[in-house]
């Protein structure tokens, strides 16, 4: 078959043993592994930047100064020790995010409620009920195994059915089952409880160690690394050197030579690989087309979140179950609150800044308040001013992104008063982190599959395609749609690729 784009001027022909397409922590970390044991290697990312979902950038108050913000990925908690390691190596360092005081706690009714440690201010009858799913979770994330997740005796069945319903099985209190799909529904996968599957959030929980650890925000929001979590991929950047090409989106990837038997003259319909590819995974040449350089290599790592799959014309055709396994999954929606104050008021009033409020617009909010160094800042202390952080997720968030921009404001501003006081209506600067418009990621924080596709199609997510192998955080099994978990998966690819080579 000819490929649309070998004719095309103007672009230089390399040879590498291995092609990534995408720089993000995975596509990096994979990169990164292959170099240092010997490999040739170069990267090819769609953006201007390194860092994928990771993003260090910056917001103007009205005076004109700048303020640091995250506007991705940014938290690390105990477990990720992958990225923990990675952090240390690449020679950065962390810091504990504030959490001092009173925390604030919005039921249902709106009244506001201030406590302390992990057990939220509710009744006796919603607290009991809480206990009593979480333990249920619990016992759940103990029958995974979280690298084949579809393999539990039960998995069709947690499968089938939604979370929200899987949670009216065994309670009927509705602030209890608020409080315990907050964690996996706008928390985590950022789409409504009745949209995604049981087993998809027993996943979600096995990919942390337990279900409790998402509960308790101390654990899974503990560390944010000094200068921001793109830092990690420009570190890995600058050992990648010119290896790394920006502004390069991958238009077409060449990948198999298609069995002559699988074409149908009778009906006009080229051989391809409809069938399967012969030794499914063995390395095979491949040719990488993307806007400013072409690359040959002997194989691929597509290093890119799964709804960006399609972004890729495959030469030949991917096999069909790749090609209708790729149509049932799909990213969430979450807008990333970040309100910048002249001081962090809240802990003069004796809070942390934490704020849960189940079923809200608004359901969680952190102090972010930066330290170190970082792209605004150089001094190594804690910046004076105050940042919250919170967010809106699924419906909330399109209602959101359909308002003008001063009512948008407006509302948003009245939730994070509703936790933390008046002082949160009138912040220095104001951003909101929008990631379903970023062309190249299309949504946040992760993909995730529609009801039955985990059991359905998930054996097939990280087995390579030929010569093509997958590396990205939404099919992570440890630290799934964390920065762990895509530092783990270029890792691990990197390995399967080496003992190929090899």
């Amino acid at each position: 078959m000819t490929s649309l784009y070998a004719t095309a001027e103007n672009r230089p022909t390399i040879e590498r043993d291995v092609v990534v397409i995408g720089a993000g922590p995975a596509g990096m970390m994979a990169a990164y592994t292959l170099k240092k044991a010997g490999k040739s290697v170069a990267v090819l990312e769609a953006r201007p930047r390194v860092g994928g979902r990771t993003w260090n950038g910056k917001v103007q108050d009205a005076s004109g100064k700048e303020h640091f913000i995250e506007i991705g990925g940014q938290w690390i908690s105990p477990d990720q020790t992958r990225l923990i390691d990675l952090v240390e190596e690449l020679g950065l360092t962390t810091f504990s995010r504030y959490r001092e005081g009173q925390n604030v706690y919005v039921a249902p009714d709106g009244t506001r409620h201030t406590y302390s440690g992990d057990q939220l201010p509710v009744s006796d009858t919603t607290a009991t009920e809480i206990d009593k799913l979480i333990d249920l979770l619990n016992t759940k994330v103990t029958e995974m195994d979280v690298t084949q997740p579809w393999a539990m005796p039960d998995a069709a069945q947690l499968d089938a059915i939604s979370f929200r319903d899987w949670l009216k099985q065994h309670s009927d209190d509705q602030e209890a089952i608020d409080n315990v799909s907050i964690y996996i529904a706008s928390g985590m996968l950022t789409k409504p409880a009745h949209t995604f599957s049981a087993l998809q959030a027993i996943l979600m929980a096995a990919s942390a160690g337990s279900f409790s650890n998402l509960v308790d925000e101390d654990f899974i929001l503990d560390k944010r690394v000094v200068g921001g979590m793109q830092s990690v991929s420009l570190k890995m950047a600058e050992y990648l050197g010119d290896d790394v090409y920006l502004s390069s989106p991958v238009r077409q990837l060449d990948w198999a030579t298609t069995d002559p038997e699988t074409a149908d003259a009778l009906n006009n319909v080229a051989a391809d690989v409809r069938n399967g590819v012969v030794d499914d995974g063995a390395p095979a040449e491949v040719t990488a087309y993307s806007d400013t350089v072409i690359v040959q290599a002997k194989t691929a790592v597509l290093a890119v979140p799964p709804n960006l799959y399609h972004r890729i014309q495959y030469v030949p055709p991917l096999p069909r179950e790749q090609m209708v396994a790729h149509q049932h999954i799909s990213m969430g929606l979450v807008i990333k609150v970040h309100a910048v104050y002249e001081t962090p008021f809240w802990r003069d009033k004796g809070l942390s800044g934490t704020g849960f409020g189940g079923g809200r617009m608004v359901q969680e909010v952190y102090d972010n308040t930066n330290y170190g160094p970082n792209l605004v800042d150089d001094h190594d202390a804690e910046n004076p001013h105050g940042t919250l952080v919170s967010f809106i997720s699924d419906v909330h968030a399109e209602t959101m992104w359909a308002l003008p921009a001063k009512e948008r404001k407006q509302r948003i501003l009245a939730e994070l008063a509703a936790y933390l006081g008046d002082e949160a209506l009138e912040p220095i600067a104001f951003f909101l982190s929008d990631m379903a418009a970023e062309e190249w990621t299309r949504g946040a924080y992760a993909t995730s599959y529609d009801l039955g596709g985990l059991s359905r199609w998930g054996h097939l997510q990280n087995r390579p395609t030929g010569s093509i192998y997958y590396a990205c955080s939404d099919i992570a099994a440890e630290g799934y749609q964390h920065v762990d978990g895509a530092i783990r998966q270029g890792e691990l690819v990197a390995g399967r690729i080496l003992e190929r080579l090899q």
